[in-house]
């Protein structure tokens, strides 16, 4: 199958802290993977990393069959094919939804639509399309400063399904939310993506709704794949054992 993340060996410091450890992974196209762990355990940096943000790592790394490089940015042709959900949302908040939703256009359009705001037949047909799909359809008008903390998330989502990605990769995109509303931002997220044939790595600190919505779950600990299993197969055991660190020093790992 073919892979859209394939990672091998990957070590990063921030200072005299090592962040990442020895990572090998691969993300087959279309997977929903989750990245579970404690605090600092290297999932935002591995995020990073995968964005092409990361600098001074080792090892060799390959998002949709391109390199990233190491000491540079992956160039600008290549950067809309990886969309990036923040948990801050980042939104414009004097713009409208709609406006907020079609900045997710701008990584497709030539120089002078990027410069101008100026969006042809096909970026409205999508932004249309993408606003149907998540729910804002009727909000389109509404400014972002107006919305709720969901709906604001919903915006954010529907800006990065705009932009036509490849690879979502989403940051704690529920870490503010209570698990009902975290499951149908999840919900919304995998759901879409699938439907669009999209790969999806999320981080979260909510494993048992992670579960739920991942085909698959890396633990992370110390900058460490701590294991690596189908979302069915993993037990209350196992994610206590992540969290609090039992068996973290005899370097469980199961696979399956």
């Amino acid at each position: 199958m073919t892979k859209a993340v394939s990672l091998a060996g990957i070590d990063h410091r921030f200072g005299s802290v090592k962040s990442l450890s020895d990572i090998d992974l691969s993300v087959d196209v279309g997977e929903s993977l989750a990245l579970i762990g404690p605090s600092g355990a290297g999932k935002s940096t591995l995020l990073a990393l995968l964005d092409g943000r990361l600098r001074d790592w080792h090892g060799a790394a390959n998002v949709l069959n391109r390199p990233l490089n190491p000491v540079k940015a992956p160039p600008r042709n290549t950067r809309a094919d990886v969309g990036f959900i923040f948990q801050e949302f980042a939104l414009v908040d004097r713009q409208s939804v709609y406006q907020n939703v079609m900045n997710g256009r701008l990584g497709r359009t030539g120089h002078g639509a990027s410069l101008w705001g100026r969006f042809n037949a096909k970026d409205q047909a999508i932004v249309g399309s993408v606003l149907r799909d998540t729910g804002l359809e009727e909000m389109a008008d509404r400014r972002a400063d107006k919305l709720s903390g969901g709906q604001r998330q919903r915006v954010a989502i529907a800006r990065c399904l705009a932009q036509e990605p490849q690879l979502i990769l989403a940051d704690e995109p529920v870490s503010n939310l209570d698990p009902a509303h975290a499951e149908k931002i999840l919900r919304l997220i995998t759901g879409a993506a699938r439907k669009r044939g999209i790969t999806v790595i999320f981080t979260s600190h909510q494993p048992e709704v992670s579960l739920k919505f991942a085909d698959r779950v890396i633990g992370l600990r110390d900058g460490r794949i701590v294991f690596e299993q189908k979302s069915a197969s993993v037990t209350r055991e196992i994610i206590d054992d992540l969290y609090q660190g039992i068996r973290s020093e005899r370097g469980l790992r199961v696979v399956s």
